[in-house]
Protein backbone atom coordinates (compact mmCIF):
# COMPACT_ATOMS: atom_id res chain seq x y z
CA UNK A 1 0.00 0.00 0.00
CA UNK A 2 1.08 3.79 -0.74
CA UNK A 3 2.82 5.25 2.16
CA UNK A 4 1.40 8.77 1.14
CA UNK A 5 -0.82 10.67 3.35
CA UNK A 6 -3.75 12.22 1.73
CA UNK A 7 -5.23 15.65 3.81
CA UNK A 8 -7.68 15.35 6.40
CA UNK A 9 -11.48 15.52 4.65
CA UNK A 10 -14.83 16.36 6.72
CA UNK A 11 -17.35 13.66 6.76
CA UNK A 12 -19.27 15.44 4.25
CA UNK A 13 -16.59 15.66 1.67
CA UNK A 14 -16.35 12.12 2.27
CA UNK A 15 -19.65 10.95 1.49
CA UNK A 16 -19.52 13.31 -1.82
CA UNK A 17 -16.03 12.07 -2.61
CA UNK A 18 -15.04 8.02 -1.62
CA UNK A 19 -11.54 7.87 -1.97
CA UNK A 20 -10.42 5.36 -4.63
CA UNK A 21 -8.88 1.62 -2.63
CA UNK A 22 -5.73 0.63 -4.00
CA UNK A 23 -5.70 -2.98 -4.36
CA UNK A 24 -2.86 -5.46 -5.49
CA UNK A 25 -3.47 -7.61 -7.87
CA UNK A 26 -0.67 -10.00 -9.52
CA UNK A 27 1.73 -8.21 -7.05
CA UNK A 28 1.31 -4.59 -7.92
CA UNK A 29 -0.46 -1.77 -7.09
CA UNK A 30 -3.88 -0.67 -8.93
CA UNK A 31 -6.62 1.80 -8.45
CA UNK A 32 -10.17 0.14 -7.13
CA UNK A 33 -13.39 1.58 -7.99
CA UNK A 34 -16.09 3.05 -6.43
CA UNK A 35 -18.24 -0.30 -6.47
CA UNK A 36 -15.31 -1.61 -3.39
CA UNK A 37 -15.73 1.20 -1.79
CA UNK A 38 -19.41 1.42 -1.58
CA UNK A 39 -19.03 -2.39 -0.75
CA UNK A 40 -17.51 -1.60 2.55
CA UNK A 41 -19.15 1.75 3.28
CA UNK A 42 -22.85 -0.20 3.82
CA UNK A 43 -21.74 -3.95 4.90
CA UNK A 44 -18.77 -3.92 6.24
CA UNK A 45 -18.04 -0.43 8.51
CA UNK A 46 -19.30 -1.27 12.34
CA UNK A 47 -20.09 1.17 14.81
CA UNK A 48 -17.02 2.86 16.58
CA UNK A 49 -17.10 0.94 19.68
CA UNK A 50 -17.96 -2.27 18.45
CA UNK A 51 -15.00 -1.78 15.98
CA UNK A 52 -12.70 -1.50 19.14
CA UNK A 53 -14.56 -3.77 21.05
CA UNK A 54 -13.47 -6.64 18.65
CA UNK A 55 -10.15 -5.12 17.81
CA UNK A 56 -9.14 -5.28 21.32
CA UNK A 57 -10.70 -8.07 22.70
CA UNK A 58 -9.27 -9.92 19.89
CA UNK A 59 -5.81 -9.07 20.17
CA UNK A 60 -5.44 -9.33 24.28
CA UNK A 61 -7.62 -12.53 24.15
CA UNK A 62 -10.72 -10.81 26.50
CA UNK A 63 -13.64 -13.20 24.43
CA UNK A 64 -12.69 -14.79 21.46
CA UNK A 65 -14.83 -12.31 19.21
CA UNK A 66 -15.83 -15.16 16.95
CA UNK A 67 -18.92 -16.52 15.80
CA UNK A 68 -20.91 -19.86 16.49
CA UNK A 69 -19.04 -23.27 16.31
CA UNK A 70 -20.83 -25.04 13.54
CA UNK A 71 -18.70 -27.87 12.72
CA UNK A 72 -18.31 -30.67 15.10
CA UNK A 73 -15.02 -30.83 14.14
CA UNK A 74 -12.28 -29.20 11.74
CA UNK A 75 -11.67 -32.04 9.90
CA UNK A 76 -12.52 -32.69 6.08
CA UNK A 77 -15.26 -35.25 7.67
CA UNK A 78 -16.57 -32.40 9.85
CA UNK A 79 -17.08 -30.50 6.68
CA UNK A 80 -18.94 -33.63 4.53
CA UNK A 81 -21.26 -34.14 7.97
CA UNK A 82 -22.76 -30.11 8.05
CA UNK A 83 -22.82 -30.69 4.28
CA UNK A 84 -25.46 -33.41 4.79
CA UNK A 85 -26.48 -32.01 7.95
CA UNK A 86 -29.38 -29.85 5.29
CA UNK A 87 -28.22 -26.56 7.08
CA UNK A 88 -25.83 -25.73 4.35
CA UNK A 89 -27.50 -24.67 1.02
CA UNK A 90 -25.16 -21.76 -0.19
CA UNK A 91 -22.24 -22.78 -0.82
CA UNK A 92 -19.48 -20.32 -2.57
CA UNK A 93 -16.45 -21.65 -3.92
CA UNK A 94 -13.48 -19.55 -4.51
CA UNK A 95 -10.86 -21.03 -7.04
CA UNK A 96 -7.25 -20.10 -8.47
CA UNK A 97 -5.35 -21.36 -11.45
CA UNK A 98 -4.34 -24.55 -8.78
CA UNK A 99 -7.26 -26.10 -9.82
CA UNK A 100 -6.41 -26.28 -13.71
CA UNK A 101 -2.72 -27.35 -13.17
CA UNK A 102 -4.00 -31.31 -13.71
CA UNK A 103 -5.46 -30.21 -16.73
CA UNK A 104 -1.39 -29.34 -18.16
CA UNK A 105 -2.41 -25.22 -17.27
CA UNK A 106 0.70 -24.03 -15.31
CA UNK A 107 -0.12 -21.86 -12.38
CA UNK A 108 1.68 -18.32 -12.33
CA UNK A 109 4.15 -18.61 -9.04
CA UNK A 110 5.13 -22.40 -8.74
CA UNK A 111 9.20 -22.36 -8.73
CA UNK A 112 9.96 -23.81 -12.16
CA UNK A 113 6.89 -24.84 -13.40
CA UNK A 114 4.50 -22.07 -13.18
CA UNK A 115 3.84 -18.74 -15.68
CA UNK A 116 6.17 -16.64 -14.29
CA UNK A 117 9.29 -18.59 -14.16
CA UNK A 118 9.02 -19.70 -17.95
CA UNK A 119 8.58 -16.48 -19.98
CA UNK A 120 12.33 -16.23 -20.82
CA UNK A 121 11.43 -16.67 -24.69
CA UNK A 122 9.53 -13.54 -24.72
CA UNK A 123 12.58 -11.14 -24.18
CA UNK A 124 10.27 -9.31 -21.42
CA UNK A 125 11.58 -6.83 -19.24
CA UNK A 126 9.93 -8.70 -16.02
CA UNK A 127 7.93 -11.77 -16.21
CA UNK A 128 4.27 -9.62 -15.33
CA UNK A 129 4.95 -7.10 -18.32
CA UNK A 130 3.06 -9.85 -20.46
CA UNK A 131 -0.46 -8.76 -18.74
CA UNK A 132 0.69 -5.30 -18.20
CA UNK A 133 -2.07 -2.81 -20.30
CA UNK A 134 0.78 -0.09 -21.23
CA UNK A 135 2.89 -2.78 -22.41
CA UNK A 136 0.58 -4.70 -23.95
CA UNK A 137 -0.78 -1.89 -26.25
CA UNK A 138 2.57 -1.25 -27.63
CA UNK A 139 3.91 -4.71 -27.89
CA UNK A 140 0.54 -7.07 -28.00
CA UNK A 141 3.35 -10.02 -29.35
CA UNK A 142 4.33 -11.75 -26.36
CA UNK A 143 0.85 -11.75 -25.10
CA UNK A 144 -0.98 -13.25 -28.37
CA UNK A 145 1.89 -15.87 -28.25
CA UNK A 146 1.22 -17.10 -25.15
CA UNK A 147 -2.47 -17.22 -25.19
CA UNK A 148 -2.15 -19.80 -28.55
CA UNK A 149 -0.04 -22.14 -25.95
CA UNK A 150 -2.80 -21.63 -23.39
CA UNK A 151 -6.02 -21.03 -25.32
CA UNK A 152 -9.44 -22.20 -24.03
CA UNK A 153 -10.29 -25.21 -25.98
CA UNK A 154 -7.08 -27.20 -25.64
CA UNK A 155 -7.65 -28.51 -22.27
CA UNK A 156 -10.29 -30.56 -20.60
CA UNK A 157 -11.79 -29.52 -17.10
CA UNK A 158 -10.38 -31.44 -13.92
CA UNK A 159 -12.16 -33.21 -10.94
CA UNK A 160 -12.65 -30.25 -9.54
CA UNK A 161 -13.85 -27.94 -11.97
CA UNK A 162 -16.99 -30.89 -12.22
CA UNK A 163 -17.44 -31.47 -8.30
CA UNK A 164 -18.70 -27.94 -8.36
CA UNK A 165 -20.31 -28.83 -11.66
CA UNK A 166 -21.81 -31.50 -9.06
CA UNK A 167 -22.91 -28.52 -6.14
CA UNK A 168 -24.59 -27.22 -8.59
CA UNK A 169 -26.60 -29.89 -9.89
CA UNK A 170 -27.60 -30.70 -5.92
CA UNK A 171 -28.71 -27.13 -5.88
CA UNK A 172 -25.92 -26.20 -3.48
CA UNK A 173 -23.75 -24.10 -5.19
CA UNK A 174 -24.17 -20.03 -4.79
CA UNK A 175 -21.84 -19.41 -7.15
CA UNK A 176 -18.05 -19.45 -7.96
CA UNK A 177 -15.53 -17.18 -7.81
CA UNK A 178 -12.91 -17.92 -9.93
CA UNK A 179 -9.53 -15.91 -10.65
CA UNK A 180 -8.89 -18.48 -13.67
CA UNK A 181 -9.34 -17.09 -17.57
CA UNK A 182 -8.90 -20.47 -18.70
CA UNK A 183 -13.10 -20.66 -19.08
CA UNK A 184 -12.86 -24.50 -17.45
CA UNK A 185 -15.50 -23.66 -15.76
CA UNK A 186 -17.79 -23.14 -18.04
CA UNK A 187 -17.08 -26.00 -20.46
CA UNK A 188 -17.64 -28.27 -17.55
CA UNK A 189 -20.92 -27.20 -17.33
CA UNK A 190 -21.05 -24.04 -14.76
CA UNK A 191 -22.92 -21.06 -16.56
CA UNK A 192 -23.00 -16.88 -16.57
CA UNK A 193 -25.02 -16.76 -13.61
CA UNK A 194 -22.95 -19.31 -11.68
CA UNK A 195 -19.76 -17.75 -11.89
CA UNK A 196 -18.27 -14.53 -11.30
CA UNK A 197 -14.92 -14.57 -13.20
CA UNK A 198 -12.86 -11.81 -11.08
CA UNK A 199 -10.10 -11.44 -13.48
CA UNK A 200 -11.60 -11.53 -16.90
CA UNK A 201 -12.26 -14.08 -19.36
CA UNK A 202 -11.32 -14.70 -23.05
CA UNK A 203 -15.17 -15.72 -23.83
CA UNK A 204 -15.04 -12.48 -25.40
CA UNK A 205 -13.40 -10.00 -26.44
CA UNK A 206 -13.38 -5.94 -27.26
CA UNK A 207 -11.66 -3.02 -28.94
CA UNK A 208 -9.60 -1.25 -26.80
CA UNK A 209 -9.89 1.81 -27.95
CA UNK A 210 -12.49 3.77 -25.76
CA UNK A 211 -14.26 5.33 -28.34
CA UNK A 212 -15.30 1.72 -29.92
CA UNK A 213 -15.14 -1.01 -27.88
CA UNK A 214 -16.54 -3.20 -30.28
CA UNK A 215 -17.50 -6.89 -29.02
CA UNK A 216 -15.85 -9.84 -30.76
CA UNK A 217 -16.58 -13.46 -29.75
CA UNK A 218 -14.52 -16.76 -28.84
CA UNK A 219 -14.04 -18.09 -32.30
CA UNK A 220 -13.24 -14.59 -34.00
CA UNK A 221 -10.65 -14.19 -30.98
CA UNK A 222 -9.33 -17.97 -31.70
CA UNK A 223 -8.90 -17.75 -35.34
CA UNK A 224 -6.87 -15.11 -35.13
CA UNK A 225 -4.49 -16.51 -32.43
CA UNK A 226 -4.11 -19.30 -34.54
CA UNK A 227 -3.26 -17.19 -37.47
CA UNK A 228 -0.47 -15.59 -35.67
CA UNK A 229 -1.87 -12.47 -36.11
CA UNK A 230 -2.54 -9.50 -34.20
CA UNK A 231 -6.34 -8.93 -33.91
CA UNK A 232 -7.05 -5.41 -34.98
CA UNK A 233 -10.85 -4.00 -34.93
CA UNK A 234 -12.48 -4.44 -38.05
CA UNK A 235 -14.74 -1.35 -37.61
CA UNK A 236 -11.44 1.32 -36.31
CA UNK A 237 -8.46 -1.06 -36.72
CA UNK A 238 -7.75 -0.65 -32.93
CA UNK A 239 -6.08 -3.49 -30.77
CA UNK A 240 -8.35 -6.15 -29.67
CA UNK A 241 -8.02 -7.46 -26.30
CA UNK A 242 -9.61 -10.70 -24.42
CA UNK A 243 -11.81 -9.46 -21.51
CA UNK A 244 -8.86 -10.41 -19.12
CA UNK A 245 -8.19 -8.15 -16.60
CA UNK A 246 -4.53 -6.89 -17.37
CA UNK A 247 -2.23 -4.97 -14.33
CA UNK A 248 -3.65 -1.42 -14.25
CA UNK A 249 -7.47 -2.17 -15.37
CA UNK A 250 -10.52 -2.56 -12.67
CA UNK A 251 -12.08 -6.06 -12.07
CA UNK A 252 -15.81 -6.19 -13.41
CA UNK A 253 -18.14 -4.34 -12.21
CA UNK A 254 -20.48 -7.30 -11.47
CA UNK A 255 -17.38 -8.66 -9.04
CA UNK A 256 -18.19 -6.23 -6.70
CA UNK A 257 -22.21 -5.99 -7.01
CA UNK A 258 -22.32 -9.82 -6.36
CA UNK A 259 -19.96 -10.13 -3.73
CA UNK A 260 -22.19 -7.77 -1.72
CA UNK A 261 -25.31 -10.25 -1.95
CA UNK A 262 -23.52 -13.58 -2.03
CA UNK A 263 -21.34 -13.64 0.78
CA UNK A 264 -23.48 -12.51 3.82
CA UNK A 265 -25.82 -15.29 2.70
CA UNK A 266 -23.09 -17.99 2.10
CA UNK A 267 -22.86 -20.73 4.66
CA UNK A 268 -19.79 -22.78 3.55
CA UNK A 269 -16.79 -21.24 1.77
CA UNK A 270 -15.11 -23.73 -0.34
CA UNK A 271 -11.26 -22.02 -1.51
CA UNK A 272 -9.30 -24.46 -3.63
CA UNK A 273 -6.12 -23.81 -5.66
CA UNK A 274 -5.17 -20.06 -4.58
CA UNK A 275 -2.54 -18.66 -3.05
CA UNK A 276 -4.78 -15.87 -1.71
CA UNK A 277 -2.21 -13.40 -2.37
CA UNK A 278 -3.92 -11.06 -5.07
CA UNK A 279 -6.08 -7.84 -3.83
CA UNK A 280 -9.14 -7.83 -4.00
CA UNK A 281 -9.81 -11.52 -4.77
CA UNK A 282 -7.96 -12.86 -1.66
CA UNK A 283 -10.18 -10.77 1.05
CA UNK A 284 -13.16 -12.15 -0.03
CA UNK A 285 -12.50 -14.74 2.45
CA UNK A 286 -13.43 -12.19 5.36
CA UNK A 287 -16.60 -11.34 3.93
CA UNK A 288 -18.97 -14.31 4.97
CA UNK A 289 -20.23 -14.42 8.47
CA UNK A 290 -18.37 -15.33 11.64
CA UNK A 291 -20.71 -18.20 11.46
CA UNK A 292 -19.52 -19.52 7.73
CA UNK A 293 -16.95 -22.39 8.07
CA UNK A 294 -14.27 -22.07 5.48
CA UNK A 295 -12.77 -24.97 3.72
CA UNK A 296 -8.99 -24.87 2.19
CA UNK A 297 -8.15 -27.53 -0.18
CA UNK A 298 -5.04 -26.54 -1.48
CA UNK A 299 -0.92 -27.54 -1.59
CA UNK A 300 -0.51 -25.43 1.30
CA UNK A 301 -1.82 -23.61 3.80
CA UNK A 302 -2.62 -19.85 2.86
CA UNK A 303 -4.88 -16.62 3.80
CA UNK A 304 -3.12 -17.16 6.97
CA UNK A 305 -2.22 -13.03 6.85
CA UNK A 306 -0.85 -10.48 9.38
CA UNK A 307 -2.98 -10.55 12.29
CA UNK A 308 -3.15 -6.83 12.41
CA UNK A 309 -4.96 -7.36 8.63
CA UNK A 310 -7.07 -9.33 9.71
CA UNK A 311 -8.86 -7.53 12.13
CA UNK A 312 -9.26 -4.53 9.81
CA UNK A 313 -11.09 -7.05 7.63
CA UNK A 314 -8.98 -7.08 4.63
CA UNK A 315 -6.87 -10.38 3.30
CA UNK A 316 -8.42 -12.80 4.97
CA UNK A 317 -7.43 -13.54 8.43
CA UNK A 318 -7.45 -17.73 8.30
CA UNK A 319 -7.20 -19.33 11.40
CA UNK A 320 -6.38 -23.08 11.36
CA UNK A 321 -4.17 -24.05 14.22
CA UNK A 322 -4.22 -21.78 16.82
CA UNK A 323 -6.97 -22.20 20.28
CA UNK A 324 -9.22 -20.44 18.67
CA UNK A 325 -9.48 -21.63 15.70
CA UNK A 326 -13.37 -23.03 14.97
CA UNK A 327 -14.63 -22.57 11.73
CA UNK A 328 -11.26 -22.92 9.67
CA UNK A 329 -10.15 -26.62 8.03
CA UNK A 330 -7.13 -27.37 5.62
CA UNK A 331 -7.19 -30.01 3.54
CA UNK A 332 -3.38 -30.52 2.19
CA UNK A 333 -3.75 -32.26 -1.09
CA UNK A 334 -3.72 -31.57 -4.47
CA UNK A 335 -7.48 -29.51 -5.45
CA UNK A 336 -8.52 -33.00 -7.27
CA UNK A 337 -7.16 -35.38 -4.91
CA UNK A 338 -9.40 -33.03 -1.93
CA UNK A 339 -12.48 -33.48 -3.82
CA UNK A 340 -12.31 -36.97 -4.35
CA UNK A 341 -11.87 -37.25 -1.04
CA UNK A 342 -15.02 -34.75 0.14
CA UNK A 343 -17.05 -36.66 -2.46
CA UNK A 344 -16.35 -39.88 -0.94
CA UNK A 345 -17.21 -38.90 2.51
CA UNK A 346 -20.47 -37.21 0.95
CA UNK A 347 -21.05 -40.58 -0.97
CA UNK A 348 -20.62 -38.88 -4.32
CA UNK A 349 -17.40 -40.38 -5.44
CA UNK A 350 -18.87 -42.51 -7.96
CA UNK A 351 -20.92 -40.43 -9.03
CA UNK A 352 -18.28 -37.48 -9.51
CA UNK A 353 -16.40 -39.96 -11.07
CA UNK A 354 -19.03 -40.80 -13.63
CA UNK A 355 -19.23 -37.62 -14.74
CA UNK A 356 -15.96 -37.04 -15.64
CA UNK A 357 -15.66 -40.20 -17.33
CA UNK A 358 -18.94 -39.27 -18.86
CA UNK A 359 -17.78 -35.62 -20.11
CA UNK A 360 -14.37 -36.22 -21.38
CA UNK A 361 -15.68 -38.74 -23.49
CA UNK A 362 -18.19 -36.10 -24.90
CA UNK A 363 -15.73 -33.56 -25.20
CA UNK A 364 -12.96 -36.24 -27.33
CA UNK A 365 -16.05 -37.11 -29.68
CA UNK A 366 -16.73 -33.21 -30.39
CA UNK A 367 -12.82 -32.88 -30.88
CA UNK A 368 -12.88 -35.72 -33.22
CA UNK A 369 -15.80 -34.65 -35.40
CA UNK A 370 -14.25 -31.14 -35.41
CA UNK A 371 -11.13 -32.46 -36.38
CA UNK A 372 -12.33 -34.46 -39.16
CA UNK A 373 -14.89 -31.56 -40.41
CA UNK A 374 -11.59 -29.37 -40.69
CA UNK A 375 -9.64 -31.87 -42.25
CA UNK A 376 -12.38 -32.51 -45.13
CA UNK A 377 -12.68 -28.64 -45.11
CA UNK A 378 -9.27 -28.44 -45.69
CA UNK A 379 -8.82 -31.17 -48.46
CA UNK A 380 -12.31 -29.57 -50.37
CA UNK A 381 -9.91 -26.74 -50.47
CA UNK A 382 -6.80 -28.28 -51.93
CA UNK A 383 -8.80 -30.60 -54.65
CA UNK A 384 -9.53 -28.72 -57.77
CA UNK A 385 -13.34 -27.87 -58.91
CA UNK A 386 -14.76 -29.75 -62.16
CA UNK A 387 -14.81 -26.14 -63.27
CA UNK A 388 -11.27 -26.35 -62.69
CA UNK A 389 -10.41 -29.03 -64.44
CA UNK A 390 -12.30 -27.55 -67.45
CA UNK A 391 -10.53 -24.85 -68.10
CA UNK A 392 -7.27 -26.55 -67.88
Amino acid sequence: MSDAQEPSKSKEEEEEDPPQAEVQYFGVITSGTEDSEDDSSEEETPGEMDFLRNLFSSALGFGSGSGEKVLDELTLDGVAKYMLSGKCKNIICMVGAGISTSAGIPDFRSPGTGLYANLQKYNLPYPEAIFQIDYFKQHPEPFFALAKELYPGQFKPTICHYFMKLLKDKGLLKRCYTQNIDTLERVAGLEGDDLIEAHGTFYTSHCVSFCCRKEYNLDWMKEKIFADDIPKCEKCSSLVKPDIVFFGENLPVRFFTSMKMDFPRCDLLIVMGTSLQVQPFASLVSKVSRNCPRLLINMEKTGQVDPMLGMLGFGGGMDFDSDKAYRDVAHISTCDDGCLALADLLGWKVELEELVKKEHARIDAEDKKKTESESKGASAKASPTPETKKEE
